[in-house]
């Protein structure tokens, strides 16, 4: 492969994915992304402008999608809605994207017999309670809970559908919650990061006692490029890193780690529907493929996260009022 096409390039996780990518391949780059609110386009910066094309455009528009498959040796899926809370408030967005924008480039991939990754996650199986010991297989059955999920495991199935039914070559991996640069300030770890910079207590939902199987983006991108060279086509891979914490154990990492009273944050309402646990077994990507984690340790990746967004102020700043405003406006 010398030219990859990754769509939402310039999201939080397809971002540091074109990062790794340019730094660890030869490889040529187009991004596709939408650029909604979720995307930025200053994500990119630093990657060399000779190895990276960038298209603003949507994976729903199947013209568009059919040239750039076609340009491509291979296609790396991560464009998607993700973020739960929107889509308790406004589901439609999440199927235009997550499930016609798959099957939109799913078709392109089959009729140009390109290599397809597809990027999923493990909110597809539901959740675990909190005291039970088992993990994420590739065997868990899909159980989804929210309009996102259930559209994630809805392209998931659209995948495996077109692996069997017409050849498409395609892998699927479902990852942990990931954390690193670039991630908007909506999200659990770099809001709470961006409010202690910012001089506001952290919020933390409920009694914090829900566990996130945490993986640095990194690593994800080191198991994503894995699994596109090594991964036997048809196969589903689960990437984790064995950082499960519970939210005010990262809650109180980040006030003790920005040298706070690891105490000093405020307790807001519990969002609805909101799984108690994932952890994932990622024992066939390790075994089958080789891969292992750089950031094993979630305690030094998360210093070095802090620290990206205390050295990235320019990044982040822009949308750190609208997104507390619409927080304080639901009481979180």
């Amino acid at each position: 492969m010398s030219h990859i096409l990754v769509t939402g390039g310039a999201g939080f996780i397809g971002s540091n994915f074109v990062h790794y990518a340019a730094r660890e391949t030869d490889h040529h780059i187009t991004v596709l992304d939408s650029l909604t609110y979720a995307g930025n386009r200053a994500s990119l910066d630093g990657v060399p402008e000779d190895r990276l094309t960038f298209v603003h455009g949507d994976i729903t528009d199947a013209e568009l999608v059919e040239t750039l498959v076609g340009e491509a040796d291979a296609v790396v899926h991560y464009a998607a809605e993700s973020h739960n809370d929107n889509s308790l408030h406004s589901p439609r967005p999440f199927l235009d994207t997550n499930i016609i924008g798959t099957y939109t480039l799913i078709e392109a991939a089959r009729r140009h017999g390109k290599r397809f990754h597809h990027i999923s996650t493990d909110e597809v199986y539901g959740d675990l309670e909190l005291d039970d010991l088992e993990r994420f297989t590739e065997e868990t059955p899909y159980n989804p809970s929210s309009p996102y999920s259930s559209t994630k495991a809805g392209s998931d199935l659209l995948v495996r559908a077109w692996v069997r039914s017409f050849g498409l070559k395609a892998t699927i991996s479902n990852c942990s919650n990931n954390y690193g640069p670039f991630q908007h300030v909506e999200k659990f770890i770099p809001r709470q990061i961006t409010n202690v910079i910012r001089g506001i207590r952290p919020k933390l939902y409920g009694a914090g006692e829900n566990v996130r199987d945490w993986i640095h983006a990194d690593d994800h991108s080191s198991a994503v490029l894995t699994i596109l060279e090594k991964g036997r086509i048809g196969e589903t891979y689960l990437i984790g890193a064995d950082g499960e914490r519970n939210n005010k154990d990262v809650v109180e990492l980040i006030l003790q780690e920005m040298g706070q009273d690891r105490n000093a944050y405020d307790h807001v309402t519990d969002r609805a529907g909101h799984d108690l646990r994932y952890a994932i077994d990622s024992t066939k990507l390790r075994t089958e493929l080789g891969w292992s984690p750089q950031f094993a340790d979630f305690e030094s990746g998360l210093a070095a996260t802090i620290r990206w967004y205390q050295e990235n102020e320019a990044w982040w700043a822009p949308s750190k009022d609208e997104t507390e405003a619409f927080y304080a406006s639901k009481g979180q």
